[in-house]
């Protein structure tokens, strides 16, 4: 059986992730300014991780921050980050997805400039809070990066592709950002703000992408066939087995070396960064940013074929 249209389930792509990426843009700013501005965000983000800030020596008192430490290092090296962009370019050649690579890289560097960008313009006012401090660390860089790598293979990889990348690496930018705050180099907030600048940077360039390929891409909203939901339920009970075992594997040992506010930072960070990577995958799900495609014009019919 065929899949059936929804009378009213259709809207152009580009335009729901426009209202996706201003969406993500209020939470973003509504984040700042809760959280950087505000007595109560001051005091919740020092509740959670108190006085974290990078290089003031505010890491966390648990086995995991040297662990957290090497995940940093080895993130943050500009060798490895120049072989993952490379990889988005070559996948992006061999699926035909050139330009959407070489967005998928701008959009990564974007990240970088923007969170440094914010760090530098924004200002943190000084509260009475002992847990507070006045430097800025807002959002953070590692995660906007991490967030941004992770959905710029959401551009050059195939459909299919896409929905198994989502889950790992959900989770390893969660890793990224759990290492972020137990080192003490960022607070809960700014985790949370790396990720909406990366989801975005995202929205934006597919969106973009959508506008130059000029072809009929849209949310539908479809009656599924047998096929397609027994295999969407395969792909949603592996994504779940992978999330349960590696909250049993995990789970434990975060609980037995973190206090209760790392925890609560650590799991709030985790699952919010796979609510708006699983949100925005699951919006381009029927897209596929070839490159442009070509309009074929009505064909005219000759002198000849008339008089034929």
């Amino acid at each position: 059986m065929s899949s059936l249209p929804h009378p009213r389930a259709t809207a152009p792509l580009g335009r729901v992730l426009l209202g996706a990426a201003l969406g993500h843009l209020l939470a973003l700013g509504l984040t700042c300014a809760v959280f950087v501005r505000t007595y109560p965000g001051q005091w919740l983000d020092g509740l959670l991780l108190p006085r974290a800030e990078r290089g003031g020596g505010y890491e966390q008192q648990t086995d995991l921050v040297g662990p957290s430490k090497t995940v940093l290092a080895v993130f943050g090296s500009p060798v490895l980050l120049a072989v993952l962009l490379g990889a988005v370019v070559l996948v992006g050649l061999l699926n035909r997805r050139l330009l959407a690579g070489v967005v998928g890289v701008g959009m990564v560097l974007s990240a970088v400039v923007v969170a440094g960008a914010m760090k530098s313009a924004l200002s943190r006012p000084e509260f009475p809070i002992e847990s507070s401090t006045t430097h800025n660390s807002f959002p953070s860089g590692h995660v906007a990066v991490a967030t941004a790598l992770l959905l710029a293979f959401m551009l050059v990889l195939p459909r299919w592709g896409r929905r198994w990348l989502a889950v790992p690496g959900g989770m390893a930018v969660s890793v990224i950002a759990a290492a972020t705050m137990i080192a003490g180099w960022h607070r809960f907030s700014d985790a949370l703000g790396g990720v909406l600048v990366g989801v975005v940077l995202f929205c934006l360039a597919a969106a973009g992408l959508g506008g130059w390929r000029r072809d009929s891409d849209r949310i539908d909203g479809t009656v599924a066939d047998s096929g397609t939901v027994w295999r969407r339920l395969t792909e949603g009970v592996v994504g779940l087995v992978v999330l349960v075992w590696a909250l049993l594997v995990v789970g434990p040992g975060l609980v037995a070396s973190v206090q209760r506010g790392t925890l609560v930072a650590v799991v709030a960070a985790a699952g919010l960064t796979m609510l708006s990577v699983v949100s925005v995958v699951f919006l381009v799900r029927s897209a596929d940013f070839v490159g442009p495609l070509r309009r074929q014009e009505p064909r005219t019919s000759t002198k000849s074929e008339s008089n034929s």
